[in-house]
């Protein structure tokens, strides 16, 4: 496969990068319907598309990176099981409550009618406990999207998912594997108290301040310490900090890619050779995350669920709730690191692609911690 450096309008890789947003294998079961258990994510997409699906909401104990919770979770698993769909089919999806409060499911980025939308006060009163609810929609789209609870903050303790919609007609990037890269975050500290920490003070979760140690390299980079000093003033005046990249950083968070810790390390399988389909999900609550896999050139296909022309890159960014299409083609029998660092750099997701099974990458350094200037805010 060739990949282009520049495509037609003059649009290069760097201009596409710096202008991007600023359970177990699941075994085939019969199309009439759907269930699931409570295996780890694999990240493998059913082999069949269904219209019909029963998803059963409840709580279920995780420990990851030795933060662990009663986490509310749909079939089971963080995230919850891949929702297979085709383009034109009218899909049932019964959603059964049994938590102890109510509970709900957006389909993010799928054009429904109100009433199936999934936002509680739209035209929807949500999912009582001990409540199924049926909701039943045509698809007008195909790609990928995902799924979530809007109720309770429950999106940002797991209740989530990724939906993949196969296009009516032929795919025009059909590829030898497929597999979702759904990237997540990951605490046993409450949303409720990181909000009302948040609210308290800005920056507590930001612990990569300024200090007098660094303030010689600030001097020689401004060109003199009266300069570095001014740019000082100029933020505290402000009330910012230069280094306030994301409001909740690694400090407290696990980055997750497919539900797994980076000492988990997911893996999925390719032959020297063939196209992989890997469907990027950033399903955080807050963080963005770039993106490369080191020793692969990445063809971008797909933003959002829509298909673009291609776009070569070598590394990109994904926002919170944005999907990226990406096909690779390793030639080489190696392991590739998946490597999905955080926009403020204090932590990162990681997977592997291999030949076989045990095969581990090794892992590039996270790049430098970013420093905002006034330029970055508008304030040249």
């Amino acid at each position: 496969m060739t990949f282009p450096s520049r495509i037609r309008g003059g649009l290069t890789r760097r201009r596409f990068v710096t202008g991007l947003g600023a359970g177990g294998l699941l075994a085939s079961l019969p199309r009439t319907s759907h269930a699931f258990s409570s295996k780890a994510s694999s990240g493998i997409i059913p082999p069949m598309p269904s219209d019909r699906w029963d998803l059963k909401i409840g709580h279920t104990r995780i420990s990851l990176d030795g933060k662990t919770m009663h986490a509310p979770t749909a079939g089971g698993t963080v995230p919850g099981p891949i929702l297979r769909w085709k383009q034109g089919d009218t899909v049932s999806i019964n959603v059964t409550n049994t938590l102890n409060e109510p509970t709900s499911i957006h389909w993010h980025g799928i054009r429904t009618p109100s009433n199936m939308d999934g936002v509680p006060g739209m035209s929807f009163g949500g999912i009582a406990p001990g409540e199924t609810f049926t909701y039943r929609f045509k698809l007008h789209q195909s790609g990928t999207y995902w799924y979530h609870s809007h109720s309770g903050m429950q999106e940002a303790m797991g209740l989530y998912g990724a939906l993949v919609i196969d296009p009516r007609r032929p795919d025009p990037n059909a590829c030898d594997r497929d597999y979702v890269i759904f990237l997540g975050e990951w605490t046993d500290v409450m949303p409720d108290d990181i909000v009302s920490n948040l609210k308290m003070q800005d920056d507590y979760y930001v612990f990569r301040q300024r200090t007098a140690a660094s303030f010689p390299k600030e001097a020689r980079e401004a060109g003199s310490a009266g300069a570095a000093l001014a740019d000082r003033l100029a933020w505290s005046k402000m009330r910012m900090a230069a280094t306030d990249i994301a409001d909740v950083s690694g400090a407290i968070y696990t980055y997750t890619l497919n539900g797994h810790a980076p000492d988990m390390n997911w893996s999925g399988l390719f032959k020297p050779g063939e196209k992989v389909r890997l469907r990027f999900i950033n399903g955080s609550t807050m963080t963005f995350f770039d993106i490369r896999i080191p020793g692969l050139e990445m063809l971008v296909v797909q933003a959002d669920g829509n298909d673009i022309e291609p776009v070569p890159v070598d590394e990109f960014r994904i926002g919170v709730a944005e999907t990226y299409d990406v096909i690779v083609q390793p030639k080489d029998e190696r392991a590739y690191a998946i490597f999905a660092q955080s926009e403020d750099r204090t932590g990162y997701a990681r997977g592997t692609l291999a030949p076989r099974e045990g095969m581990i990458a090794p892992l590039p350094p996270m790049d430098p911690r970013p420093v905002r200037t006034m330029v970055d805010m508008g304030m040249g």
